[in-house]
């Protein structure tokens, strides 16, 4: 296997997968179980609606348990304490300035599996997240955005 194919996460997001992945293998199949034998009372099977779509949703249930399966085995946590302080990283905490709006936004860079831009985390491999790898604080950054060109300044880095 290849450097490529890993996964980074931090250590409490593989600790919250390993966990939904319990609870999916768990009481998850229990519920999809139950969910088909309830459309099975409802009588032949060749014509029962509700039998085929339980079937279907049981079959998508067991595709995310696989995904989420090969995502664990290919997962390596990151050790922060070994990455420059002084420059954007994987798992950085970046302050950047809009140098047009003046507007100020903080980003936590993350590996595109615990990408959510509704808590401010941004994957490495999204433009604002290729566009701060490997800055310095007081660069000057441009990301290609679907807005068009944009340019940061990196003011602070954690």
């Amino acid at each position: 296997m290849s450097g490529e194919n890993f996964v980074y996460l931090t250590r409490e997001r593989l600790i919250e997968l390993e966990k939904e992945l319990q609870e999916m293998k768990t009481n998850g199949r229990k519920k999809m179980a139950s969910k088909i034998a309830e459309a099975r009372a409802h009588g032949d099977l060749s014509e029962n609606a509700e039998y085929d779509a339980a079937k279907e949703e049981q079959g998508l249930f067991e595709l995310k348990i696989s995904k989420m399966e090969d995502v664990l085995s290919r997962a390596r946590v990151i050790d922060t304490s070994k990455m420059p302080a002084d420059e954007v990283h994987l798992l950085s905490t970046v302050k950047i300035k809009n140098i047009k709006t003046k507007k100020v936004v903080e980003y936590l860079l993350v590996s595109p599996e615990e990408a959510d831009f509704q808590e401010g985390k941004v994957s490495v491999t999204s433009p604002v997240g290729q566009g701060l790898l490997g800055a310095k604080l007081g660069d000057k950054v441009q990301v290609k955005a679907p807005a068009g060109l944009l340019e940061f300044e990196v003011i602070e880095i954690k």
